[in-house]
C-alpha cells in the first residue's frame, strides 16, 4: 500500500519540526542543497520512526525542484508540503536571495501544485522581514503575487542595482512568498487543496545564529529583547501553528499568512522598536 507523501525542503531545524509532527505514516522526501545536512536529518528522523529519504536539490533550478517533485510521484500521491528552504541576509548576496528565496519559492509553489493531492495542504516558511518593508504599490504587490515565474527575477524592482542591501533583498523575497501563496492558493484550490504562509520573528535555528554574530547581531538581539515576547522563539513553536494550518481542523484556511514572532513586529509599529525618524 503507498504512503501519502510529503515534501520538505529546507534540512532545518523547522523544517523538522514541522515534519516530525505531520510526518509519521507518511513518505518523506527532504530536498536540500547541502548532502550532508540533508542525509543527517534524514537519519535522525529515520532513528526515531520516520521514512524519510534525503535528496540534493537546489531552490534556485527550476529542473532541480522538478525533479525532487518527479522523485516525491514515484512513492504515491503528494498531499503535503513544507518549504523551510532559503538563505539569509547575512548569508547570501543579493542575487543568491532573490533567485532562492523569492524566485526558487514561487517556482516549488508551482511545481507541487501541479500534482497536489485533493485534500492536500501545504505551508510556506516566509519571514517576519516581509512585515518590515514599506508598501509597495498595488501594482507593484500584484507583479509579485502573479507574474509568470520565469519572469520574476525580470521585474524592474527588483533589480539587484535598484536593492539597498541583502536584508533589502530578503524582505523583498518574504513579501513575494506572502503575495504569492495568495496567488497559488487560487490554484490549489482547484486542486481541492490549501497552501498558507507562516511568518516566524527570531527562532533560534543555525541560520538565526548567523544572523546573531552578523554586522546586523545587535539589532536582532534588541529586537527579541524588545518585543512583547522578551525572547526568540523555538522551531516547534512554529510547528504548532503549521500543525494547525495542515490539518483537517483547517479546511477554511488557504492562501493566509501568519505572523509568529513574539509581538515583534507589533512592538516596530506601536511600540519599543519603532525606527527613530530624523
Amino acid at each position: 500500500m503507498s504512503k501519502e507523501v510529503m515534501i520538505v525542503t529546507g534540512a532545518g531545524q523547522i523544517s523538522m519540526a514541522i515534519a516530525r509532527r505531520m510526518g509519521y505514516g507518511k513518505k518523506i522526501i527532504l530536498g536540500d542543497k547541502n548532502e550532508n545536512n540533508a542525509q543527517a536529518v534524514a537519519e535522525i528522523m529515520n532513528q526515531a520512526g520516520f521514512d524519510v529519504e534525503p535528496f540534493v536539490m537546489d531552490m534556485s533550478s527550476r529542473n532541480s525542484i522538478q525533479a525532487m517533485v518527479q522523485k516525491a510521484t514515484e512513492y504515491g500521491e503528494v498531499k503535503y508540503l513544507i518549504c523551510g528552504a532559503g538563505v539569509s541576509p547575512s548569508q547570501a548576496p543579493i542575487e543568491v536571495i532573490l533567485q532562492v528565496d523569492l524566485y526558487g519559492t514561487a517556482v516549488l509553489m508551482e511545481e507541487v501544485g501541479k500534482v497536489i493531492a485533493e485534500g492536500g495542504a501545504g505551508v510556506i516558511i516566509s519571514s517576519q522581514s516581509g512585515h518590515r518593508l514599506p508598501a509597495l504599490t498595488p501594482e507593484q504587490d500584484r507583479a509579485l503575487a502573479m507574474t509568470p515565474t520565469e519572469e520574476l527575477l525580470k521585474l524592474d524592482f527588483l533589480q539587484p542595482k535598484k536593492i539597498k542591501d541583502t536584508l533589502h533583498a530578503y524582505q523583498l523575497a518574504k513579501r513575494c512568498n506572502e503575495k504569492r501563496t495568495m496567488y497559488e492558493a487560487v490554484r490549489w484550490g482547484e486542486r481541492g487543496a490549501r497552501i498558507n504562509d507562516i511568518a516566524p520573528g527570531i527562532i533560534v535555528t543555525p541560520l538565526a545564529i548567523d544572523e546573531f554574530n552578523g554586522p546586523r547581531g545587535d539589532f536582532y538581539k534588541n529586537m527579541f529583547a524588545q518585543c512583547p515576547a522578551g525572547r526568540p522563539g523555538t522551531a516547534d513553536e512554529v510547528a504548532d501553528v503549521a500543525e494547525l494550518l495542515m490539518s483537517e481542523r483547517a479546511q477554511f484556511i488557504t492562501g493566509s499568512t501568519y505572523l509568529v514572532d513574539g509581538g515583534a513586529t507589533a512592538a516596530y509599529y506601536y511600540g519599543p522598536l519603532q525606527p527613530k525618524i530624523n
